[in-house]
């Protein structure tokens, strides 16, 4: 058969003016693309059929995507870009996408929406007029705000900050040991054995020092109605500090408790997110935390709570049935863990009181009590995870707003 012969005009004009605007659109999303991929683009464009919109697709996602868990993002933003791309109509034909791209659109679609509905996503002076504006004041008062009170796009921008998060790896001494120059203890069997060597006439000391791992950290996570304000940003958060650290256990509770940390584990925070809201079929509904420790304690504690994991409890402390098995779950949790660590937005207001029943029979059964209702209180979480608290300092401690 013989085969069309296109002529490849080199990526000028229009052209190479949506391959800017569709970088800048994968960068707004979340994917990397630098310029010298937009150079790699522009060459690439020139030896492919232009009119064809498979092999554009293809040709771009092999220059842009590098990660596995991007190639669903770039799909969406090349349909959605390219399709509202009027100036561009003439480079595409009916030729359908490839199969993946026909999928149903992912979770993180919405942030694909978000970031081509900008205006200025076309004209780069304007997006650095935008950035500019955002000034040190400005991100002063994003930092202080109550995560109850943000705008819609005062969220968009903390769930940026809250991805960049990082906690150290706070080393906790294990009981084992590893061959250390410094170590305290002496390894008596290397050392004899380097001395058969030289018959004993010189003798190198060999030493022990304590293997140093850093500390589990299993966070339980109320998401009931009252909590529904705060919860997902407290999943972005622990995805942050899960992709860094993967000694992390997340569990979610309200009426009963669920296992997230699998899904938790997505690279995409959206496709996390989503995974784990599909998982809970009690989702911003009541809460009965007494019922859920009790089931973490007889199923998940002896598991997930070994090398002295540190527990980051997340929730009000509303319970509907506050009884003496609350507080006996609690001591119990307590005492199965290294350090628990107590986080409630009620501690955002100034004159805050502990007047609950649910709360007066938690409070006592906690080492840290800390708010956790704005990005200065998650920064100074991570400081404080990041400096240990001795195994027997047990007097509560109670972080202010």
């Amino acid at each position: 058969m013989p085969s069309a012969i296109n002529h490849l005009a080199p990526p000028t004009g229009l052209m190479a003016d949506n391959v800017v605007g569709f970088a800048r659109a994968l960068r707004a999303t979340g994917i990397p693309v630098g310029p010298g991929a937009v150079i790699d683009a522009m060459n690439a464009l020139q030896l492919i059929e232009i009119g064809n919109r498979a092999e554009v697709y293809t040709t771009l996602e092999a220059v842009f995507v590098k990660r596995h868990e991007h190639m669903l993002i770039f799909a969406q933003a090349f349909d959605l870009f390219f399709r509202a791309a009027e100036d561009w109509k003439h480079m595409l034909d009916s030729v359908p996408l490839p199969d993946q791209a026909k999928k149903k659109p992912p979770p993180a679609s919405r942030r694909v929406q978000e970031a081509l509905s900008q205006p200025s996503m076309r004209d780069e002076p304007q997006v650095q007029e935008q950035d500019l504006r955002l000034s040190v004041s400005d991100k002063e008062v994003l930092q202080k705000k109550d995560f109850a009170q943000m705008t819609a796009a005062e969220i968009a921008e903390a769930t940026r900050a809250i991805d960049l998060m990082r906690l150290p790896q706070a080393e906790l001494e294990t009981r084992r040991y590893q061959p250390d120059r410094r170590g305290l203890k002496l390894d008596m069997r290397r050392t004899l054995r380097g001395s058969l060597r030289t018959g004993g006439d010189i003798i190198d000391i060999y030493r022990l020092g304590r293997i140093e791992k850093p500390a589990p950290i299993v966070a339980l996570l109320d998401i009931s109605g009252s909590m529904s304000e705060y919860t997902r940003l407290f999943l972005h958060f622990l995805h942050a500090i899960t992709d860094a650290r993967k000694r992390v256990s997340v569990f979610l509770f309200g009426t009963r408790l669920t296992n997230v940390t699998r899904a938790l584990r997505e690279r995409d925070p959206d496709e996390a997110l989503a995974s784990c809201s599909a998982s809970v079929e009690d989702w911003a509904g009541g809460t009965r935390i007494a019922t859920s420790l009790h089931t973490f304690n007889k199923l998940w504690a002896r598991r997930v709570l070994g090398q002295g994991a540190i527990v980051l409890l997340i929730s009000d402390g509303l319970e509907r049935e506050a009884d003496d098995k609350l507080a006996f779950e609690m001591d119990r949790l307590h005492r199965s863990c290294r350090r628990l660590i107590w986080l409630n937005p009620l501690l955002r207001f100034g004159g805050f009181e502990p007047k609950a029943q649910g709360i007066k029979m938690m409070l006592p059964h906690v080492d840290e009590f800390r708010p956790v209702h704005n990005l200065s209180s998650m920064q100074a979480l991570i400081k404080a995870l990041s400096s240990p608290i001795p195994p027997h300092h047990r007097s509560l401690i109670r972080s202010a707003a």
